[in-house]
């Protein structure tokens, strides 16, 4: 093929290109060469990552690939587990698309099998499966020459929560904050930082391994509601608006020890992309 189609959309501004690829044929095996230069915001089409688009039983990554595979990578080109705002746009286009009907999706990652549903509002709801609290205790984590307790919360993907005092105090989350004990991260971590402004009611800002600062992180959102029910030993269930600098999603934690998510997804621009302008 001399091009390829592809589609951009965002979940409270956490963006993405979207690679419609069913019989996993076109890409292969997603060269991150590729995923860079399409997340380039100046040469590319700009994201914080690629979605493609795999049926479930075509796709080599895992063994239960769900009704639609997601295979998602950061905008540097290394593989993530899951991305919480990346699943709604994800079926946001399935939806679109008439590939997705009126019961649960099941989408298949590498963080296990989520099932969405779309709202009558237009919003979508995950099902993002259970937290885990792997510690150890006595994490710290760094950035602008501050450093904060954080907690681990694992949402598939690991994360470092730690609270503030004003959104402020991290500075500019152009590099990697720093964390101790190192071991705690081998694969790296994404590190939100949090405020709270009522009753399950916070702000956040989060640094995405692979991506850098980004306007919203779906896991993030979780693990932040998990970190925040904790800090205040709150019981399940228990819901939580958290806002992001893109907008706000609700998480609750349910009896189950589940965790639902609900926000925004919207698809705002599609095309073909020329072969002959991808770098050598």
């Amino acid at each position: 093929m001399t091009t390829f189609p592809w589609l951009k959309g965002h979940g409270t501004e956490n963006d993405f290109v979207l690679l419609p690829d069913p019989d996993g044929t076109i890409h292969g095996d997603l060269d991150a060469g590729l995923v860079r230069f399409l997340c380039d915001r100046h040469a590319g089409i700009g994201a914080d990552g690629v979605l493609r688009v795999i049926e479930g039983g075509k796709q080599p990554y895992v063994e239960d690939g769900g009704d639609w595979f997601m295979d998602y990578r950061n905008s540097d080109g290394s593989i993530a587990e899951m991305c919480g705002n990346g699943i709604r746009v994800f079926v946001r286009y399935l939806v679109d698309a008439g590939l997705a009907g009126d019961k649960p999706v099941r989408v298949g990652t590498r963080a296990g099998i989520k099932e969405v549903v779309q709202n009558d509002d237009g919003t979508f709801t995950v099902d993002m499966g259970e937290p885990v609290l792997p510690g150890p205790a006595g994490i710290v984590v760094e950035a602008n020459g501050h450093q904060w307790p954080a907690m681990h919360v694992d949402m598939g993907n690991p994360h470092a929560v730690a609270f503030v005092d004003s959104l402020s105090e991290p500075g500019h989350l152009v590099d990697q904050p720093l964390w101790s004990p190192e071991e705690a991260f081998p694969a790296g971590v994404n590190v939100e930082f949090v405020i709270r402004r009522g009753p399950n009611d916070v702000d956040m800002r989060v640094h995405e391994r692979g991506a850098g600062e980004t306007r919203s992180c779906g896991t993030g959102t979780c693990a932040v509601a998990v970190a925040s029910a904790r800090q205040a030993r709150q019981e399940r269930p228990v819901t939580y608006r958290v806002g992001v600098p893109g907008g706000s999603v609700t998480v609750t934690w349910r009896a189950d020890n589940h965790l639902e998510m609900t926000g925004p997804a919207v698809i705002h621009a599609r095309g073909d992309f020329d072969r002959a302008w991808l770098p050598a």
